[in-house]
């Protein structure tokens, strides 16, 4: 199973991510953080430098999280972050590097969030990662989807182009071994999950879906 590696990226991540989509990423991460309970347990995985994290304690203060990375960089990045700006969060915070493969025997979750994560994979390796993740999703508990989902089929031509020219630069420079989109809706229609909520941003470029487990 590949997996990539945003370790030479991780200083200009974000600053390159606001540069091309503005906030409408960052918009679509915590539109559905109201629905989390005030004290669930939570998987954060793909989380990157910590800014989802950042207003996940600040929505829900008192949940449970545990915050998994792939990328050593990021996973600093993120540790040192919520250490400067909410220093009293760290004690309820399970730091861990790896992929879901570092999820434990019988370890579940209230809520899984997977901000632009999905989208990395092609569909076997992708297919495994979320069997794992609703594996560890506890009966009724949420999945917090946020990534490219163009809402218009066919996609315009923008978006194609758009799309084509990220997997091509993240291909090259994080070993992002996906080529093109994955067919979500077959992904989650697969799972026993339901979908309760959804948004789009970026012109329906981009979606932010609640599933539950059913």
């Amino acid at each position: 199973m590949s997996n990539t590696n945003f370790n030479s990226i991780a200083p200009v991540y974000d600053g390159l991510s606001h540069l091309v989509f503005g906030n409408a990423l960052r918009r679509a991460q915590v539109e559905h953080l109201s629905l989390i309970p005030e004290k669930a347990n939570v998987l954060l995985i793909g989380g990157g430098s910590g800014w989802l994290l950042e207003q996940l304690l600040r929505y829900r203060p008192l949940a449970e999280v545990t915050y998994l990375e792939a990328s050593e960089k990021m996973l600093e990045m993120t540790r040192r972050r919520i250490g400067l700006r909410i220093p009293s969060a760290l004690p309820d915070i399970t730091f861990r590097l790896g992929t879901e493969d570092s999820l434990q025997h019988g370890e579940t979750y209230d809520v899984i969030l997977t901000p632009f994560l999905l989208d990395l994979f092609p569909y076997k390796r992708l297919a495994y990662l979320m069997d794992r993740l609703c594996a560890a999703l506890r009966p009724q508990g949420l999945w917090l989807f946020s990534d490219f989902w163009p809402t218009q089929v066919p996609a315009p031509a923008w978006q194609r182009i758009l799309l084509r020219s990220m997997y091509t630069f993240f291909g090259k420079v994080s070993q992002v071994s996906a080529t093109r989109l994955p067919d979500f809706e077959h992904h989650f229609a697969r799972l026993p999950l339901e979908e309760l909520q959804a948004a789009s941003f970026y012109g329906g470029l981009v979606q932010a879906k609640v599933y539950r487990k059913v």
